[in-house]
C-alpha cells in the first residue's frame, strides 16, 4: 500500500511540475512565432494545463482502465466548476466577462451534453473519439475567429498576463525560442513519465482498498490533476486578477471533454467499457453541474460568496455520496 500511495504521489507531482514547464515552453514558442498572447491564452495555456488529464486518459486506455480515463474527466471538470470556482467566489465575489457568459459557458454546457449522448450506451469507441476530436478542432477554430475581435483591453490584459512567459531580450531571442522547444518537450517527457506512475499507482490504490477505478478516477485522480487549475485561480484570486484564470479554468473544462477525452478514445481498438454507475450518476451529475452553472453566471453576471459556499458545499456533498455509496 505504502509503495502504491508513493509512485502515486511522485506521479502527482511529476504531472503538475511537467505542466507547468510545458506551459511556459509552449507559450514562448507561440510567442515566437508570431501568435497574440489572446490567442495564447485561450488555447496553448487551456490544453497545456489540461496536459495531465491527456497522460492519465492515454495511459489508463492503454492499460485497459477506461473507467479511470472518463471517471477523471467527469471528476475533474465537477472539480473545477463547483470546488475550484466555488472556492474562489467564496474568498472573493466573483465576476465574469460578458465573453465567458456568452461562449465559453454555453460551450461547456454542449461539451457535457454531447459526451453524455455518446456515453449513454455505456461505452466509448473510436467513432466517438473521432467526434470529440473533430468538436474540439471547430472549438479551437471559433476561439481564434472570436479572439481577434476582441477589444484592445482584453488583449492588452492577456499580453500582461502570459508577459513573464515568453519576455526576453530581441538579441536572445534564438536561443530562447530553442529553449523554449527544449521546455516544451521536456515538459511533456516529464508529464507522461508522472501520468504512468500516478495511474500504476492509482490502480494498485483502487485494488487495495476494494474500489473501482472510477471511483478513484473520479475522486483522488481528479482532485489531483486538478491542483494546477487550483492554484492559479486561488493565487490569482487572493491578487484580485482572475478574468484569465477563470476563462482558462472554463477553456480547460471544454478542451478535458472534446480533446482529451476525444484522445484518449482513439487510443484502445476495442474500445472502452464503461460502469454503469459512471454512466447513470457522474456523467449526468457533471452535465447538471455545467447547465446550473450558465443562469449563475448570467444573474448579475457575478457569483455571490454564498453561492460559491454553496456551491463548495455541494461538493462535499457530492464527494460523500460517492464514498458512501461506491466504496
Amino acid at each position: 500500500m505504502l509503495a502504491h500511495t508513493f509512485w502515486f504521489g511522485a506521479g502527482l507531482v511529476l504531472l503538475i511540475v511537467g505542466s507547468e514547464i510545458m506551459v511556459r515552453g509552449g507559450a514562448g514558442v507561440a510567442a515566437r512565432l508570431g501568435i497574440s498572447p489572446i490567442i495564447i491564452g485561450l488555447t496553448v495555456v487551456s490544453i497545456g494545463t489540461s496536459a495531465p488529464e491527456l497522460a492519465v486518459g492515454v495511459v489508463s486506455a492503454q492499460g485497459g482502465s477506461g473507467a479511470l480515463a472518463v471517471g477523471n474527466i467527469a471528476g475533474t471538470n465537477i472539480v473545477n466548476v463547483m470546488l475550484i470556482l466555488g472556492l474562489s467566489a467564496f474568498i472573493l465575489p466573483l465576476r465574469l466577462e460578458t465573453r465567458t457568459i456568452r461562449f465559453e459557458l454555453p460551450m461547456m454546457a454542449a461539451a457535457a451534453l454531447t459526451l453524455w449522448a455518446l456515453t449513454v450506451d455505456g461505452r466509448m469507441d473510436r467513432t466517438d473519439g473521432a467526434i470529440l476530436v473533430a468538436l474540439a478542432l471547430a472549438y479551437t477554430v471559433a476561439v481564434i475567429w472570436s479572439a481577434r475581435r476582441e477589444t484592445r483591453a482584453v488583449a492588452a490584459e492577456f499580453a500582461s498576463e502570459l508577459a513573464s512567459e515568453f519576455d526576453g531580450a530581441e538579441a536572445a531571442e534564438g536561443r530562447r525560442t530553442f529553449a523554449n522547444v527544449l521546455m516544451t518537450i521536456g515538459g511533456i517527457v516529464v508529464i507522461v513519465m508522472g501520468a504512468d506512475w500516478l495511474v500504476d499507482g492509482a490502480v494498485g490504490m483502487a485494488r487495495q482498498f476494494g474500489v473501482s477505478d472510477a471511483l478513484i478516477g473520479l475522486t483522488v485522480v481528479a482532485i489531483g490533476t486538478s491542483a494546477p487549475e487550483l492554484v492559479t485561480t486561488l493565487i490569482s484570486t487572493i491578487r484580485g486578477d482572475r478574468d484569465i484564470a477563470i476563462g482558462n479554468l472554463i477553456g480547460s473544462s471544454i478542451y478535458n471533454i472534446l480533446l482529451i477525452l476525444g484522445v484518449t478514445a482513439l487510443v484502445p481498438a476495442a474500445g472502452m467499457e464503461l460502469p454503469s454507475s459512471l454512466v447513470r450518476i457522474d456523467i449526468p451529475i457533471m452535465v447538471a453541474v455545467a447547465l446550473v452553472c450558465i443562469p449563475i453566471f448570467i444573474t448579475g453576471r457575478r457569483v455571490s460568496r454564498l453561492e460559491g459556499g454553496l456551491m463548495v458545499a455541494a461538493y462535499l456533498g457530492y464527494l460523500a455520496f460517492l464514498l458512501s455509496t461506491q466504496a
